[in-house]
């Protein structure tokens, strides 16, 4: 059970926030574009800094902890996914306040 707690996490979180998209209209799932441009920095970032850490042996993963599935260069999954389910719970919360508040951006008419 210890390898699916990590995934279950993960998903709690992304169930978690989907009410704010629904209820408070947060749009972070409305506009796809606007999303894949906010992820990419951060994944490519922190996946980059993964994967030298594990190279040069800085950190490591338990097996126990993880279901098996590796990535490229020995990421394991889960931290794949983490890299993307967490910045993407951050995005949602932040525009459901943003719904919430009435603050407006640059990209929005009026």
């Amino acid at each position: 059970m210890g390898a699916w707690v990590y995934l279950a996490m993960l998903g709690g979180c992304l169930i978690a926030t989907l009410p704010l998209e629904v209820a408070l209209r947060a749009r972070v799932y409305a506009r796809p574009r606007r999303l894949l441009l906010s992820l990419a920095p951060v994944v490519v970032l922190f996946t980059g800094w993964d994967l030298y850490a594990i190279a040069h042996r800085h950190w490591s993963y338990d097996k126990d902890q993880l279901v098996g599935v590796m990535l490229p260069g020995g990421l394991p999954l889960e931290e794949g996914l983490f890299f993307l389910a967490v910045p993407v719970c951050s995005i949602l919360t932040l525009e459901a306040v943003r719904a919430v508040r009435g603050w407006r951006v640059g990209d929005e008419g009026p």
